[in-house]
């Protein structure tokens, strides 16, 4: 049974603290490395947009978990990324600096939509982006100087200093190589006075606000944080699917966004990761068990989307913190055995908050 005592002030700020834990992550690590020469070309594609949808989720993390405030129109920011980066790389601006740009014009449009939006919360503020995610579809589509319309526009193949990283397996490391920078810049992010500062507003406005905590500056941060990081996504996603188009940016791929945060568990990185794979994966989870389901089932239209509401609504109802609480019952099982009590996650009563500072 393993006790978390700190000997020094540095300590609390290591990101790793144990051998155990230095060998699982290392051996992950390894293993990642070594997955696009284990596993078959399909399956190596399907880890490339599994990390892409992972960077999706940790942006909106960042809004909904860290500061609780609701995004229904997250594919906007992931269209604006894409359509940026791909007319950023066909004027011959390099991939990375393009990258960079497309990230700091979806952070400019997420400041553009949360300076208005703070000045509503919870459905209200949902409402909002849904209609911006709506009114931006239309926009793309119509701007066809720039977007090439409804038909969409071919998107070039990356490259870095005269590398071509547009192959299967260069892909899949330049995925992985920008997941890992994310994720742990998000992990020092959320761990220093911001991170306090959105999960303070995330709790309480009014107790933030009362230990001096700006509350709508802060919440217009966590707009332009997520909008930025999701537009990195957005890029890759680019080169992921060659073509783009307004349909790859609908409202049910905001909707899975928002299941990953809230499936994986809300306030956590870690969960956002575990909710992007299983939400990516459930697809073809679906499309494997629809031959074994009678034909009257399998043939029925919008059998995918009900499978997600059904699992949303289980996750809810049984396990509200998600597959990162999940983890952590099974963390502490192992870690305490045999001395684990089943009442050691209890959830109690759940009071109403104190009200929206005005």
């Amino acid at each position: 049974m393993r006790f978390h005592y700190d000997t020094t002030y540095r300590d609390a700020q290591r990101l790793i603290r144990y051998r155990a834990d230095w060998l699982a992550y290392g051996a992950l690590f390894l293993l990642l490395l070594a997955a696009p020469w284990i596993l078959p070309r399909y399956y190596v594609g399907e880890v490339s947009f599994i990390f892409i949808m992972c960077i999706a989720s940790l942006g909106l993390m960042v809004l909904t978990g860290f500061t609780g405030q609701i995004s229904f129109g997250h594919a906007a920011f992931l269209a604006i990324g894409a359509y940026a980066h791909v007319w950023f790389i066909s004027h011959d601006v390099p991939f990375v600096i393009s990258i960079i740009a497309a990230s700091a014009l979806s952070g400019a449009v997420g400041l553009m939509i949360g300076l208005p939006a703070i000045r509503v919360s919870g459905l209200h503020l949902a409402m909002v982006t849904l209609a911006f995610s709506i009114i931006l579809e239309q926009v793309i589509g119509r701007w066809k100087s720039v977007t090439g319309g409804y038909t969409g526009v071919p998107v070039p193949s990356p490259s870095i200093l005269g590398i071509d990283l547009g192959g299967l397996r260069p892909f899949y490391f330049l995925c992985l190589a920008i997941l890992l920078i994310v994720f742990v810049a998000l992990i020092n992010l959320t761990r220093g006075s911001i991170g306090r500062a959105l999960v303070g507003v995330r709790d309480s406005e009014t107790a933030a606000h009362a230990l001096g905590i700006w509350v709508g500056g802060t919440k217009v941060l966590a707009f332009v944080i997520s909008a930025s990081v999701t537009g990195v996504a957005g890029a890759l996603m680019a080169h992921h699917v060659q073509h783009v188009t307004p349909e790859g940016f609908s409202l049910l791929l905001s909707l899975e966004l928002v299941m990953m945060v809230v499936i994986g568990g809300l306030g956590s990185l870690r969960g956002a990761i575990l909710g992007a794979i299983f939400i990516s994966l459930l697809p073809t989870f679906i499309s494997k068990l629809k031959p074994m389901l009678p034909a009257a089932v399998s043939g029925q239209f919008g059998l995918e989307i009900f499978v997600f509401g059904l699992v949303l609504a289980l996750f809810i109802l049984f396990e509200p913190m998600g597959l990162n609480g999940r983890w952590l019952k099974l963390k502490a099982l192992f870690q305490s055995f045999p001395l684990y009590r089943r009442d050691t996650f209890r959830r109690g009563k759940t009071y109403m908050k104190s009200e929206r500072y005005r």
